[in-house]
């Protein structure tokens, strides 16, 4: 079932011409910088996206020049577990797995979960609820279980769908920001 919903959405992401995947993420961007979250967050913590996500460089940009510390991820796929580095330069990365950048161990400092204030989780489709299909390997879900701040996700309008079907370790996030609107999660959909 997650792989034809996730199939899906990657068919509809494919259809978004250059045109319209930079208006929307224009109009995400927007949303996300006005957002109580953005304005309060010191630390926050977000992958480099790759197309056809929402950019996520723009962001890193913007936290910089607003002197906020960044931190992405950092995988460990023979423990399947992930830690946050913070993120000062893009000397500090490397490409691993799927092309994904990630940084750089003895480059970078590591960034303790109860200093994030404010976390960017990814995913490839969505529900109202803040469940998300995400690319399977479940790090962030494993991430999650103990992480108590803000999470959100940005994702195109046509990443939302109507219920994801999630287990009892998937973690939902608390809000998702979309071209159209901004989904506050938990909440039941009309």
């Amino acid at each position: 079932m997650k792989r034809v919903l996730r199939n899906d959405v990657k068919k509809a992401l494919a259809k978004l011409t250059d045109q319209e995947f930079r208006q929307k993420t224009r109009a995400i961007h927007q949303s996300f910088f006005q957002s109580k979250q953005w304005n309060e967050a010191s630390v926050i913590a977000l992958t480099i996206s790759k197309k056809p996500e929402v950019p996520t460089m723009p962001i890193i940009e913007r936290a910089w020049r607003e002197g906020k510390t960044v931190c992405i991820p950092k995988c460990l796929p023979e423990t399947k577990d992930m830690h946050f580095r913070r993120f000062k330069d893009e000397s500090e990365l490397e490409v691993v797995y799927f092309g994904l950048q990630e940084p750089i161990a003895h480059k970078t400092e590591l960034i303790a979960s109860e200093d994030i204030d404010f976390m960017l989780v990814p995913g490839i489709c969505f529900d109202r609820r803040g469940y998300r299909i995400g690319y399977g390997g479940g790090y962030y879900d494993r991430y999650l279980a103990d992480f108590t701040k803000e999470t959100a996700s940005l994702a195109f309008h046509c990443q939302i769908i109507g219920q994801i079907p999630y287990e009892v370790h998937d973690i939902p996030v608390k809000q998702i920001f979309t071209e159209e609107t901004t989904f506050i999660c938990g909440v039941s959909p009309e």
